[in-house]
C-alpha cells in the first residue's frame, strides 16, 4: 500500500486522484448515468454515489467518536463481509441526484475531508490509535490507512472502471 511522508503529501494525493476520478465525470450525459453493461461493474452514477458514501461514512465514523459514542463498523447493522446493503444505501442517498449535483457533493466532500485531515496532528493521522473507530478491527491501522482505502484507492480503480464504462458506451 502507498505511504505518505507527510500530512500536505497524503493531502495532496487525495486532491490529485479525485480531481483525476470525477474529471471522468465531464463527457458522461446525464441520460447515460444509469446505463449498465454487463462488462462494467457499476453504472456511472453507482461509481460516484459509491465514493460520495464512503466519503461520508469516514465522517460520521468522526463525528459519531466527538459526540463520545462507539462507532459501529463500517455502519449500523453492517458486516465487513457483507457490504452490499451499505452500498444499496449509498445508492438510494444520491437517488434523484443529478451527476453535476452528485460532482458537486464529491468537491465538497473531498475538501471537507482534506481539512479535517489537516485538523489531525501526525500522530493522530499516522500512528495507530489515533482514533477509537480506526482501532475497532482486528487491522489496529492508523486514521491515514482508513481514509486511504476509502478514498486514493478507488479514486484510482474505479477511475479505471468509468473508463471501460466510456468505452463500452462509445462502441455501442
Amino acid at each position: 500500500m502507498q505511504e505518505y511522508a507527510s500530512k500536505e503529501a497524503f493531502i495532496t494525493e487525495i486532491k490529485k486522484r479525485a480531481n483525476l476520478f470525477i474529471k471522468e465525470y465531464e463527457d458522461i450525459a446525464e441520460k447515460d448515468k444509469d446505463v449498465r453493461f454487463d462488462e462494467a461493474e457499476r453504472t456511472p452514477f453507482e461509481n460516484l454515489a459509491y465514493q460520495l458514501g464512503w466519503l461520508a461514512l469516514i465522517q460520521e465514523w468522526e463525528r459519531t467518536e466527538r459526540e463520545g459514542q462507539t462507532v459501529e463498523m463500517p455502519a449500523p447493522g453492517i458486516k465487513w463481509n457483507q457490504l452490499g446493503p451499505l452500498h444499496e444505501q449509498f445508492y438510494a442517498d444520491c437517488q434523484g441526484k443529478s451527476l453535476e449535483e452528485m460532482s458537486m457533493l464529491f468537491s465538497n466532500a473531498i475538501e471537507m475531508t482534506c481539512q479535517w485531515i489537516a485538523s489531525l496532528d501526525d500522530n493522530q493521522l499516522f500512528k495507530s490509535g489515533g482514533r477509537k473507530w480506526a482501532q475497532s478491527t482486528s487491522s489496529n491501522w492508523p486514521v491515514w490507512k482508513w481514509v486511504h482505502i476509502n478514498s486514493v484507492a478507488p479514486f484510482k480503480s474505479f477511475r479505471t472502471k468509468v473508463r471501460k464504462w466510456k468505452k463500452l458506451r462509445a462502441a455501442q
